[in-house]
């Protein structure tokens, strides 16, 4: 179904597939071929051609200015919080507000629609793009209105992938649109490029969601895609509707790629024609002869339909597996949950969903950026034709991921179909990606098209005692298991007869209600802004040296951000950073905050001109004796994070952003899951400190002598010293990793409010 080709790759006229191995040679000279480098055919790459194109830099180390920007309701009000703190006067290119995290306004902090209003206010006082609440998921519309053959955009959300329909699109942390808000640039060595080789043709009932999840079952566990951008080349691209293409793309994120782009053809001209935009399209190959880092071959036509079970969408089987084998597969993935859960006080038990008639699970949905797309929901409306979702426990919800798509499937007939057959709809909304809809009973197993199934993903509050789960499928499939009335079911055993209708796109939608400013900022307007819409606070510049206490350890192999800032009802907060930090690792670790805030405390006490030394004596007098230059005036004190992986999933800068809130400076790990997750850490002047041995306790001290010389003379290694809580002093050394000047400056400066308040 997979493989993967880690020795590099070529590919001939866009279709040959050439390992590079001692055979090479001779296939490339068949083909008229010989005697090219690998250097220059690596430059023949639709992602080399891409990036060339948005490069201010040199060819190895790329400054890429991006042709737009988007953002939604969790994340706007940050970043041109931010913005507007380091100099903002209006935005210099498009950049898109949408508002599909917004069910927020009964929960905890800000009234949502005192941020919606912010939103509205900043697109006409800056000249930018605001697309109500309701309309449409962030992803849906700018695939359908912003993205173009060799354009570039960059999200504040991790799964802004249009790479399907042309356009090289990165998720990152809000920082990094800060950046191009102010007109600089986003910083990054050359990516390699690794070829998604497509062939063959899915079964019917196999769809985009299950080619995605066998993709990241192969590649997410050895790393081998990660910070690398995915090139789908093939012949198998061609037996792909553009949806379904999209569909799979979405889900790259999910690997750990920088970003994807797609050979584009008669499909993808066809899309931007019925969207209204000919003039989007042109058409993208690779070169005669282009060299790829890598490669993955995926033949289609093997692909079965999928499940990835919890807590990661690379925990993946094929659901006749599952089927066949129940127990001591899910048994395996309890086992595996009781270590993520350690200390939590649940358990997840999968064992019990096992019944005489097969597994049987307790809601499906389908929704968002990879769920919500039109053909999906049509394929389901196919499948739940005649059929019915019973009147148990079991319940179907569809989310069509924007009113065009919506009022399509009403014309058509297939929203009647859906409701007929007793699947709720409801509207564009991002809740069940990221906690704040339909969140399943204790105990409650939901199978959802969506993007993630992470521990909590769903809305559950292990902390109350409370725990559910949710296992990632296509929507065929879902559907097929509501019309089995709970039981799971691949889509693959039924036999149904799938419409292909045309599809029609009505941009009267959002002609009637997206405030489109883009180039005509007004000054003159004043931004809305609510009670619980707050500024940063302060943040120090890096101090000559560190004392870092260590205030939370995680040994899992993996960390992801929504365990180091959960997602859901937390983001009520999300426009006030004190309040969010007070969620910081609270399902993971929940005495962290309390530990930071009490380390917190002599940082604020070392600012306002105190003697920490007299505070903190027994640990200076340790300081002294390891550097006799040592003054405390010139020490600065916070917190750490020690785990082995962190930073996996969301783009969200506030799980780096709520460390430094609370007095974080640093975070150590063995590696970083992301690129995105190190380049917040950054962004918040935070040091993204990298250790062979992680063996460090809670309570802890890091020393960091003359730190800010080692950023500023670029060191490879920085010293430092572990105190223990019985004296005892061990000598490690610490990597900050490759840094530009730029970042080296961030970090210097305390954050990158402070590098623009400082005149850079």
């Amino acid at each position: 179904m997979v493989e993967l080709i880690k020795k590099g790759a070529w590919l001939a006229y866009g279709t040959t597939l050439i390992v590079d191995d001692e055979n090479a040679a001779a296939q490339l000279k068949s083909l008229g071929k010989d005697n090219v480098s690998r250097e220059d055919a690596k430059n023949n790459t639709i992602a080399a051609s891409i990036l060339a194109a948005h490069n201010t830099g040199d060819a190895d180390n790329l400054k890429i200015k991006f042709d737009a920007l988007a953002s939604h309701d969790i994340t706007y009000v940050g970043i041109i919080q931010t913005a507007r703190a380091s100099g903002l006067e209006r935005f210099p290119l498009p950049y898109v507000l949408t508002n599909c995290h917004n069910s927020l306004c009964a929960v905890g902090g800000t009234i949502n629609e005192d941020d919606h209003v912010f939103g509205l206010s900043a697109a006409k006082k800056y000249g930018g793009m605001f697309v109500p609440a309701h309309i449409a998921v962030i992803h849906s519309y700018m695939r359908e209105m912003m993205s173009g053959c060799g354009r570039m955009i960059l999200g504040s959300d991790s799964h802004t992938r249009y790479g399907a329909l042309g356009t090289m699109a990165v998720g990152e942390g809000g920082p990094e649109l800060v950046k191009q808000l102010l007109s600089r640039t986003y910083d990054i060595k050359r990516p390699e490029v690794v070829a998604v080789y497509l062939t063959g043709k899915p079964r019917a009932g196999v769809g985009p969601q299950d080619v995605a999840l066998a993709i990241i079952g192969a590649v997410f566990e050895s790393g081998f895609v990660k910070n690398r951008v995915l090139e789908f080349v093939g012949d198998g691209i061609a037996n792909l509707p553009i949806e379904f293409r999209n569909g799979i793309d979405v889900m790259t994120t999910e690997t750990t790629c920088l970003s994807s782009i797609w050979v584009t053809d008669d499909e993808t001209k066809r899309y931007f024609d019925i969207h209204g935009r000919p003039e989007a399209y042109k058409k993208l190959m690779p070169g005669a002869l282009a060299y790829y880092d890598g490669a993955v071959k995926v033949d289609l036509s093997r692909v079965e339909p999928m499940i990835a079970l919890p807590f990661h969408p690379s925990n993946v089987y094929t659901i006749r597996e599952l089927c066949e084998n129940p127990y001591d597969i899910l048994s395996a993935v309890e086992k595996k949950a009781a270590e993520q859960l350690e200390g939590t006080g649940v358990s997840l038990r999968l064992t019990d969903k096992i019944t005489k008639d097969g597994i049987r699970v307790d809601q499906g949905v389908i929704a968002g950026c990879a769920g919500g797309i039109y053909d999906n929901l049509r394929a389901a409306a196919d499948i739940l034709a005649g059929g019915s979702t019973g009147t148990g426990a079991f319940s179907l919800s569809v989310y069509p991921a924007s009113q065009p798509a919506y009022i399509e499937l009403v014309r058509s007939g297939a929203a009647a179909t859906l409701m007929e057959a007793g699947a709720t709809i409801r509207t564009a909304f991002c809740g069940p990606c990221f906690g704040a809809g339909d969140v399943p009973a204790n105990g409650g197993l939901s199978i959802r098209h969506s993007t993630r199934n992470f521990p909590n993903r769903e809305g559950s509050k292990p902390g109350n005692g409370q725990l559910a789960s949710v296992a990632l499928m296509d929507a065929r499939s879902i559907a097929a298991t509501a019309k089995n009335g709970g039981i799971l079911t691949p889509a693959t055993d039924l036999e149904v007869v799938y419409s292909d209708p045309d599809y029609h796109f009505d941009k009267t939608i959002y002609d009637h209600r997206v405030y489109n400013g883009i180039g005509k900022p007004e000054p003159e307007c004043e931004l809305v802004i609510g009670p619980n819409i707050a500024d940063w606070p302060v943040m120090p510049a890096l101090t000559d040296d560190l004392l870092l206490k260590v205030a939370s350890v995680i040994d899992d192999p993996v960390t992801t951000t929504d365990e180091l800032i959960p997602s859901g009802e937390t983001s009520s907060y999300r426009s006030n950073p004190l309040k969010l930090a007070e969620f910081a690792l609270s399902r993971k670790d929940p005495a962290y905050v309390g530990r930071a805030k009490e380390i917190q405390k002599y940082e604020i006490s070392r600012e306002s001109g105190e003697d920490i030394s007299k505070t903190l004596p027994e640990i200076f007098a340790k300081l002294r004796e390891l550097n006799a230059e040592c003054k405390p005036e010139n020490v600065g004190v916070g917190s750490v994070v020690c785990a082995n992986k962190p930073g996996d999933g969301s783009a969200r800068e506030q799980a780096a952003s709520c460390q430094k809130v609370l007095g974080g400076w640093a975070n150590i790990a063995l590696e970083y899951a992301t690129k995105r997750y190190r380049s917040n850490l950054i962004n918040w002047g935070m040091l993204p400190l990298v250790c062979g041995d992680l063996s460090f306790a809670v309570g802890d001290y890091v020393y960091l002598p003359n730190v800010r010389g080692s950023v500023e003379n670029k060191a490879s290694d920085i010293a430092a010293y572990v105190i223990t809580a019985s004296g005892d002093v061990r000598e490690i050394k610490l990597s900050l990793g490759a840094l530009t000047d730029d970042e080296r400056k961030i970090i210097l400066c305390g954050c990158l409010i402070n590098y623009y308040r400082d005149g850079n």
